[in-house]
């Protein structure tokens, strides 16, 4: 009897831990799950992924732009 009840009460663990990892899993496949990132194009969800060289290329466009919009630092002391 004492192990019927060890057996049930693991299975009621195990599901309770299924529903909450697909709980979690679901909320990570949401259209929000990465960040938008400033001058990086988004990507429609059915296209092919980019190239490593568009990338690259997405990379560098943002960090050039993001270095426009800086302020210089004053290096007089």
């Amino acid at each position: 009897m004492r192990g019927v009840f060890t057996v049930l009460s693991l299975l009621v663990v195990v599901a309770i831990i299924g529903v909450l990892v697909k709980k979690q899993m679901g909320s990570l496949a949401g259209p929000a799950a990465l960040p938008a990132l400033p001058g990086v194009a988004a990507r429609a969800p059915g296209a092919p992924p980019p190239t490593p060289q568009q990338t690259v290329q997405q990379f560098q466009q943002a960090v050039q732009s993001q270095m426009q919009q800086a302020p210089m630092p004053d290096d007089t002391k």
